[in-house]
């Protein structure tokens, strides 16, 4: 699971009939650098499944792979990503200067 914050959303005119109620965000992930900065985004932006209806702005954690899918079981929707949960606020304690930022490889 990762977080990220929405910056948009997605409008198809035609779809799968597995992803029928489906809408489509924008999200931008939250990288460590950007937690430990307390940074608005930072990450690459993926298309992310939806049902909770978060607005532009808000941080929401997302999971993917075949568990973004899991929601839709028993039918197969192709979704690389679904948004689990939308977060109120992050609690986020900034590794110290002798530590590597998680996924980054750069010292703090």
């Amino acid at each position: 699971m990762r977080l990220g914050v929405v910056r948009g959303h997605v409008v198809l005119s035609s779809c799968v009939s597995a992803l029928r109620g489906t809408r489509l965000l924008v999200v931008e992930p939250i990288t460590a650098r950007d937690l430990a900065d307390n940074g608005p985004g930072g990450g690459k932006p993926l298309i992310v499944a939806d049902h909770l209806a978060p607005h532009e702005g808000q941080r929401v954690a997302f999971v993917e792979g075949r568990e973004a899918a899991n929601p839709y079981w028993p039918e197969d929707a192709p979704v690389d990503a679904y948004c689990a949960l939308i977060a109120d606020g992050v609690d986020f304690r900034p590794p110290s200067a002798e530590t590597t930022l998680p996924g980054t490889g750069e010292r703090r």
